[in-house]
């Protein structure tokens, strides 16, 4: 469908042929906007894209090639994530023979610096992923100026003008920050990765996956934390049993639950942060994390001004097919704030007109979380006949040495009527690997991004090896 947009044009049309720079020029170089670029260029198309130029931390004046989830998200998340296992799984060590002294040291700052080496690493993987496709990489600020043309502000402050037959706009989105008196004491995702320090205390604000992963890598490296949500149970618009057991899960691991709970204030003191929740309870602490949602990334694009309609939130309002109401302008990924999630954006990327049932997606807390296809409220409300549950709750074996009390449940909803399983979902560990659905960051996506040969072999050949 993308290459015939990019090479022939649309269907029908009859209007004299225009000379553009580009045939497709994308504004932002995340996961969805690399793709595309990648994808359109191997098609034969001319394709530019620009980014803004690398930082850890996302503003409206620097991002980077490869995007929220190679920078600021995925990536560098589940590498904390891998760090904080170790300390209870060294605990556990004991219980299997081996002589673990009682003070276990964590250096911080050297996991930091491992974890921007790699980052750092698949930005220049990204860059040359572009290069090697043939797609321009201009290193400044995008905004669209008119239905066919961008403009390119460089670090030098320099203006660059393209024309261009297909605008695609993947700027992905940024985190929020409640209005609350004080806020600006507190942090998001983007600086809770790059802190100097190791803070001992922290306040998580949120109940999605952020503030629970943020929850389980402080809380694993031993900090102690407070996890502040309105609702009864973190994780909403997930099943309710699996939202239970991560709560007990959590809890289990040292993490304090305030379940319907805001906070109210944050105010800056000798001790650190003062943190006041609408209950009345005042917490201590060395940072305080909101990780209450995320906002498109779209006010500096000039949309209104070419007439490209967004929603409320700033969200780009697309159809079916990722194209605004402006024909040449198409719009994916978190920009768009439709299913907000990496392989998501890649299958925007690649097709513009993906098959949104049955995602898959996994919530990297200790031990994590993974699912796809309807939870069983989800099932009840929209079924036309009965439905089957099947769940088993079992301590797994690696706990019955360990001593560690931390349930593994994993759970099928069916369709009584045509025996079809209609939703999975599993909280335990390495669950995003034996969900084997292509989760991201897994080894199991693997299995569904293998698009190219690795070899050939002819009737009767001999078999061979790459290793």
């Amino acid at each position: 469908m993308s290459r015939k947009m990019l090479i022939d044009g649309d269907v029908g049309e009859t209007t004299e042929e225009t000379h553009y720079d580009f045939d497709l020029f994308v504004i932002g170089a995340g996961s969805g906007g690399v793709r595309a670029s990648r994808f359109s260029a191997q098609y034969g198309a001319k394709v530019g894209i620009c980014e803004l130029p690398f930082h850890p931390i996302s503003s409206e004046v620097v991002g980077g090639v490869g995007g929220t989830c190679v920078i600021r998200g995925c990536v560098p998340k589940k590498i904390l994530v891998y760090g904080a296992s170790f300390g209870p799984e060294i605990q556990d060590a004991r219980e299997y023979g081996w002589q673990v002294n009682e003070k276990i040291d964590f250096d911080w700052k050297k996991l930091l610096h491992k974890k921007t080496e790699e980052i750092l690493r698949l930005n220049g993987i990204y860059k040359r992923l572009l290069s090697n496709a043939g797609v321009k990489l201009f290193e400044g600020e995008g905004r669209i100026v008119g239905p066919n043309e961008v403009e390119v502000i460089q670090l030098d402050g320099t203006k660059l003008s393209y024309t261009a037959k297909h605008i695609l706009i993947a700027t992905g989105s940024r985190a929020a920050r409640p209005a609350i008196p004080g806020q600006e004491l507190a942090i998001t995702s983007d600086e809770a990765l790059s802190l100097d320090e190791l803070p001992k205390r922290v306040v998580i604000l949120g109940a999605g996956y952020i503030a629970v992963e943020f929850a389980s890598i402080w809380r694993g490296m031993g900090s102690t934390v407070n996890l502040c949500f309105r609702k009864e149970l973190p994780l909403r618009g997930f099943d309710d049993e699996m939202r239970a057991l991560v709560a007990r899960n959590l809890e289990g691991r040292g993490i304090i639950l305030h379940p319907q709970t805001n906070l109210t204030q944050l105010v800056k003191t000798e001790d650190g942060i003062k943190v006041t929740t609408d209950h009345g309870e005042e917490l201590m602490a060395d940072a305080v994390l909101f990780a209450t949602g995320r906002l498109p990334n779209t006010k500096r694009l000039n949309l209104q001004a070419v007439g490209v309609e967004v929603d409320s939130a700033g969200a780009v309002k697309v159809d079916e097919f990722s194209r605004t109401n402006v024909s040449s302008i198409w719009a994916i990924g978190d920009a768009t704030n439709r299913m907000n999630l990496t392989p998501v954006a890649l299958m925007e990327g690649t097709l513009f007109a993906p098959d949104y049932s049955n995602i898959p997606c996994a919530v990297f807390c200790i031990p994590p979380l993974s699912v796809v296809g309807v939870s069983e409220e989800e099932a009840i409300e929209k079924a036309q006949g009965d439905i089957l549950v099947f769940t088993s709750t079992f301590n797994p074996m690696k706990n019955s040495i360990s001593g560690r009390q931390e349930k593994t449940l994993m759970k099928l909803i069916v369709s009584a009527e045509t025996d079809k399983v209609i939703g999975a979902s599993m909280c335990g560990p390495d669950a995003a690997e034996i969900m084997q659905v292509g989760i991201h960051p897994s080894s199991a996506e693997e299995f569904v991004t293998m698009r190219s040969v690795t070899r050939r072999i002819a009737a009767a050949g001999k078999p061979k090896t790459n290793l």
